[in-house]
């Protein structure tokens, strides 16, 4: 995690080698310092080229020091730029594979820069909440224009640095194939007596009438930006480019940087970044745990989840033979998947070519011997453990040894499932959301005996289908689905107490949810949760809800597919249309209930659905069910709706403060259903040492 020195006749080469992507963390960038200081020292080197070892020149700061010490420490990575850019003697960047954030930053401190073709090139930060700070929003308008570095730094996306072989960000790209440390080698020799060598920074951004340009991108980016401040904040940093001297604009933009750090928006953001990134890390399935060979996947039922599933490994390459019971189910289910594929070509998003390669791979079968070569099978029949018992049956009556059997079941008991086979360590649960072709999430479920080989390959399996795993213990309803149960339980009971469904959802959709729980109940189907209450009456009587959704379902409005479930919906129109009778049913059933009536604030609407997620998270993470705060709120960041912007449920409730979320809680405690609130053990324990979830 260093950077290596070595000197090839007059030319002394820097090679970042912090795997894997030469991160410039404290040890890489005071390698980095000593080798240019060496060079200068060395009478017999005349140039510098820094590169990068492996995959990468360099993708940036190196993120396993964020938020630490050595972040800041010096040599900084501003103190190795100005080395750099002050360098007596000619430093080249010798740039391929990936060229991000400070990485970039660097190379434009340096007086060349050459590159191979294919090298992603990106200053990222906006992703991040942040804008570039270590001078990038002062040095790329100077070589790529101000239009161009303005909209690769408020979007953050990469650009193939072929597409930027005219501008000045590049002295050469070389043809593909090149080495790239001998052509570099080569144009060090040829410049090592040029002066005076050539410095970004004294490039001037030249663009006719720039004010209107800027006040342009100011009301766009305003436009496009929604509740996140970065973008806006990029758009006034590359601005200083043109208004400013170049010092002035980099002490503006690391103004701006410090205080966008500070922002919630941020924090919640980095937040996400590495929750993303440790949710693969299982403590006790290390690293280099075997993983078996996914070629061949097998999906039981081709309803619209088993659809959905099966696309995600028809688009992966993986081919797929789609199990049904019946030719007409089969038959809709494939035209189904076929049809999703077509409206995407239709769109532009798909090419004919891809379309048939992947509809190539998918097969339909009747037969459960026909899947029996398959090195996994998910099953996604209807949520009932009689339905699941007869399936996992036949399955491991069938299926090759060292195959995979997983489970869709979004609450039932895995290891139950897992019971109805021969082969326990072989089975997982694999719970992806609806629509499966879409949703980011991907939640595992790891059985009692579930083999660590298993669960290092649906890991990775996430990865290939482009899926953020996240691993989840044996409970009712995993994590997502636990904690949306009691986020329900506080919605029905809110109708109980005189809010109405639009009040509700036009509350959390405020507060930034994508959908409200009652929008999401018409898209998800309203008889699915009239199911789950169904069994918790005869498992968990003790448990209360609303009776207004099963009033509802009584009415046979069971949501968008229905036509109608707490609101009606338009052929072609997905907008909820708020339905008279249903509000008269609500209204009515408080009085039904003896309640009167009350105005209920937005407020208390958000606090109490949050809150509830909140409280059965504290659970669920204290009996181990999920193995880090964080892992939850990547369920509900990717699978919920969530708002990014908030970081999640865990790192929200740690915002407001735990002992803020307790004493609401209390509050809630004194009214209607007050039990429902009686708070977790860990965030009661929390609180009283004034930590966090995320502490």
């Amino acid at each position: 995690m260093t950077a290596e020195y070595q000197v090839h006749g007059a030319v002394a080469v820097i090679t970042l080698n912090n795997p894997p992507v030469n991160g410039l963390g404290l040890a890489t960038r005071t390698a980095a310092v000593q080798g240019i200081q060496q060079a200068l020292a060395d009478e017999a080197v005349k140039a510098i080229v820094i590169t990068g070892a492996g995959k990468a020149f360099s993708g940036g700061a190196d993120i396993k020091e964020f938020n630490s010490p050595k972040a800041l420490a010096e040599p900084s990575l501003h103190t190795l730029i100005a080395t750099v850019e002050n360098s007596a003697k000619p430093v080249v960047a010798a740039i391929h594979t990936v060229c991000m954030g400070g990485g970039l930053e660097l190379a434009l401190g340096c007086h060349y820069r050459v590159a191979l073709p294919g090298a992603q090139i990106a200053l990222p930060e906006v992703k991040l909440g942040l804008l570039p700070g270590a001078g990038g929003t002062q040095r790329l308008p100077r070589v790529l224009g101000l239009e161009m570095a303005l909209n690769m730094i408020v979007s953050g996306t990469p650009v193939a640095s072929e597409k930027l072989a005219a501008t000045a960000l590049f002295d050469a790209v070389y043809d593909a194939g090149s080495d790239l440390l001998a052509q570099a080698l080569a144009f060090a020799a040829k410049v090592a007596d040029v002066r005076p060598l050539p410095k970004v920074r004294e490039r001037q951004v030249d663009y006719p009438n720039h004010e209107a340009f800027l006040q342009f991108s100011r009301n766009t980016v305003k436009a496009m930006a929604g509740p996140f401040p970065a973008p806006l904040e990029c758009v006034e940093t590359v601005a200083a480019s043109v208004t400013r001297k170049f010092e002035d604009g980099l002490k503006f933009e690391r103004e701006r940087f410090l205080k966008l750090m500070q922002t919630t928006e941020s924090k919640a953001l980095r937040h996400a970044f590495f929750a993303e990134r440790v949710a693969c890390k299982v403590p006790d399935v290390p690293a280099d745990t075997p993983v078996r060979s996914i070629k061949q996947a097998a999906v039981i039922g081709a309803g619209t989840m088993g659809g959905g599933i099966a696309m995600n490994f028809l688009n992966a390459g993986i081919a797929v033979v789609l199990l049904e019971t019946r030719q007409e189910a089969l038959d809709k289910g494939m035209a189904t998947i076929r049809k999703n594929y077509e409206n995407t070509l239709k769109k532009g998003k798909l090419t004919q070519e891809k379309l048939d390669q992947r509809m190539a791979l998918l097969t339909g079968t009747l037969s459960y011997g026909d899947i029996a070569q398959a090195d996994i099978v998910v099953e996604a029949v209807f949520e009932e453990m009689g339905v699941k018992e007869s399936v996992f049956r036949q399955l491991d009556s069938v299926m090759k040894q060292g195959a995979i059997l997983a489970s869709n079941t979004s609450t039932l008991d895995l290891n139950r499932i897992a019971g109805f086979t021969s082969r326990p360590q072989d089975v997982i649960g694999l719970h992806f959301f609806s629509p499966a072709n879409v949703m980011k999430l991907l939640e595992i479920v790891r059985g009692a005996q579930t083999g660590k080989d298993v669960l290092a390959t649906a890991l990775a399996l996430a990865k290939k289908l482009k899926k953020t795993g996240v691993v989840s213990g044996v409970c009712d309803g995993f994590i997502g689905n636990r904690m949306i149960e009691q986020y329900s339980r506080q919605a029905g009971f809110l109708l109980d107490e005189g809010a109405l469904p639009e009040q509700v959802d036009q509350a959390i959709e405020k507060f930034g949810f994508a959908m409200g729980p009652f929008r999401m109940g018409d898209l998800a189907g309203n008889d699915i949760g009239w199911a789950i209450r169904k069994r918790r009456a005869v498992e968990s009587p003790e448990i209360t809800y609303s009776r207004s959704a099963d009033l509802l379902c009584e009415m046979g409005r069971f949501g968008q597919k229905t036509g109608g479930g707490w609101y009606d919906y338009k052929a072609g129109d997905r907008k909820a249309y708020a339905n008279e009778q249903v509000n008269a049913m609500i209204v009515r059933h408080s009085a039904d209930l003896g309640l009167s009536r009350r105005q209920i604030s937005d407020q208390e609407i958000v606090e109490r659905l949050v809150y509830a997620l909140v409280n059965e998270a504290a659970h669920i993470l204290q009996e181990g069910i999920a193995l880090r705060a964080s892992d939850i709120d990547m369920v509900y960041l990717t699978g919920y709706g969530f708002p990014l912007f908030r970081g999640g449920p865990m790192l929200y409730a740690d915002t407001v403060g735990l002992s803020n979320v307790l004493a609401a809680m209390a509050r809630y405690a004194r009214g209607y259903q007050g039990e429902a609130w009686k708070p977790a053990p860990l965030l009661v324990e929390l609180a009283a040492q004034g930590k966090g979830f995320n502490s």
